[in-house]
Order: C-alpha cells, then sequence, then structure tokens
C-alpha cells in the first residue's frame, strides 16, 4: 500500500438491494431475516458487503444471486448512503440497488428464507432501509413512466387488467381504464393473442405480450415512451 494511504480511514461498503415484486393485484418487497448482528432476527434488505476485486455491479449481482437464487435480472442503482451511524456496528456505507422480477414465474426463491410484503403493509425494517424503500418507489414511478420496465414485474402473458393493477400499484393511484387502454393502444408496443384468461370472468380477458422488438426498433426512429 503507498504508505501515504496508511493515514486513511478505512471504510465498509455495503450493497443492498430493493427487489420489487408484483402478484396481479399488489407490488410487493422481497425481505430477509437478518442471520447475524446487530438486528439478528429482524426483517432487512437483501444485502452484503463489497470485496476487495469486486465493482459495485458484480457484488449487487453476487448479494442477489447468493440471497435468493435470483440472477439475469433488471436492476438499477439506486442511491448511497452514508450518514455516519447508519450502522451501530461499523462505519459503513451502503450502495442500493432495485430490482424487478415476475414473482409467478420465477420460483427460485423456494428454498431461501425471503418473503414478499406489500409496500403498504411493510414490517419493521433495520437501520436506513425503510429511506432506501421510498426512494427506490420513487425512482420506479419514474421510470415506468419514461421506459416500459414494468413489463418486467409482470407474466409473459397478462391481461390490460392485470397491466393496469400493475401501473395503480406503482404509482399508488387509481387510473381511468378507457384512458389508459387507449394510452397503451397508442403506444403500439404490445401483441394482442388469441387466448384468454378465463379466470377473471365466464367471457375471458385477452392476453398480451410486450413486442420488446418492436418497441426496440420504434426506439432507433425516435419513439419516446411517455404514459
Amino acid at each position: 500500500m503507498i504508505p501515504s494511504y496508511n493515514n486513511e480511514d478505512k471504510i465498509l461498503v455495503a450493497v443492498d438491494c430493493i427487489i420489487f415484486g408484483f402478484d396481479k393485484e399488489d407490488l410487493k418487497i422481497l425481505l430477509i431475516k437478518r442471520n447475524f448482528e446487530p438486528k439478528k432476527g429482524h426483517w432487512s434488505l437483501m444485502g452484503g458487503f463489497l470485496k476487495k476485486n469486486e465493482n459495485l455491479n458484480v457484488a449487487a449481482n453476487r448479494i442477489l444471486f447468493q440471497l435468493t437464487g435470483l440472477d439475469d435480472i433488471y436492476m438499477e442503482q439506486l442511491f448511497a448512503f452514508s450518514e455516519v451511524n447508519r450502522d451501530p456496528a461499523e462505519r459503513t456505507i451502503s450502495v442500493a440497488y432495485y430490482a424487478l422480477i415476475n414473482i409467478k414465474e420465477d420460483h427460485s426463491l423456494d428454498n431461501f428464507p425471503a418473503k414478499w410484503f406489500s409496500v403498504n403493509e411493510l414490517p419493521e425494517i433495520i437501520f436506513d432501509h425503510p429511506e432506501m424503500i421510498q426512494r427506490a418507489i420513487k425512482r420506479l414511478r419514474y421510470r415506468v413512466s419514461k421506459q416500459p420496465i414494468g413489463f418486467e414485474l409482470l407474466p409473459t402473458k397478462f391481461t390490460m387488467r392485470q397491466l393496469q393493477k400493475l401501473y395503480e400499484s406503482i404509482l399508488g393511484q387509481k387510473l381511468d381504464k378507457r384512458n389508459f387502454i387507449n394510452k397503451i393502444n397508442s403506444l403500439d408496443i404490445l401483441i394482442k393473442l388469441k387466448e384468454k384468461d378465463m379466470s377473471s370472468s365466464r367471457k375471458g380477458s385477452f392476453l398480451y405480450m410486450f413486442d420488446e422488438q418492436k418497441y426496440k426498433s420504434k426506439l432507433e426512429n425516435g419513439f419516446i415512451f411517455k404514459l
């Protein structure tokens, strides 16, 4: 080590992941019970520490996989939390990420001690993790109005009602059904299938898929996603 560095403080860097999911009706967050002190046994975001040979993105993906078995999912760096006493055990800076997964189609979590909670019914959570969650929700609301990332939270095939419920859950407000459908259809980035979801009514509801190729093609031609 360069001698001049010896006099500098050494600080731990943690990575915490806010994992969002959607269960057709409600936006949820995945929490885990902490298995070490301080606050052992309390609910916590998924987290761990940065290793010497990692950058932050690599660490975030490693931690997420180790704690949940999840990989290759949408993830974005959120914010750095650096209050001096945020972790009572050691001076620690945490870099938060948020991730989006589809609850129904991902069964990797079956073997892990994690649990989904509604964003409106969260238990007591350690440290400054509630602040991380609020920042993540705010960022998610902004992102879904500018990019079609909300489709990461849906099954591959979904109904228009499920799509509307998703956006209502994220935005925290009711949306007019007719206006919402007209807006979504005007974007022209969905494929309407001949299949129907028969669980919602006797008549059934048509299923849709997100057309990622069409969306990318439209982007190349100057398309701006705005919901």
